[in-house]
C-alpha cells in the first residue's frame, strides 16, 4: 500500500478507525458482562492469598526470618511480606 497518495493515506485512516471502533466495542461488552456477573453474585475478583498467610508470616517474623526467607517459605512476593507486616505496625 502506498501512504505517499492520498488514497493510501485514507485506506490507512480507515483501518486505524476500524480497529479502534472494534476495540471500543470490545471493551463496552467486557464492561456489560462484569456489570451482569456482578449482579448475579458470580463476579468476586481474585482471591487475597498473601493475606491469607499472613498468620504464618506473623510467626516466622516472630522467629526473626528475614522478609525474604518469609517470603521464600511461603511462596508469596517480598513486597507482599513487607506490605502486610508494615500494614500491622502502622
Amino acid at each position: 500500500m502506498d501512504t505517499k497518495s492520498p488514497t493510501g493515506r485514507l485506506m490507512i485512516t480507515m483501518f486505524g478507525a476500524l480497529a479502534q471502533f472494534e476495540r471500543e466495542l470490545m471493551l463496552v461488552r467486557q464492561r456489560e458482562g462484569i456489570e451482569r456477573a456482578k449482579r448475579e453474585g458470580k463476579y468476586k475478583g481474585r482471591a487475597p492469598t498473601a493475606l491469607r498467610k499472613l498468620p504464618a508470616m506473623r510467626a516466622l517474623a516472630g522467629e526473626g526470618l528475614t522478609p525474604s526467607e518469609i517470603a521464600n517459605r511461603l511462596q508469596v512476593s517480598r513486597a507482599s511480606v513487607y506490605r502486610l507486616l508494615s500494614a500491622e505496625r502502622a
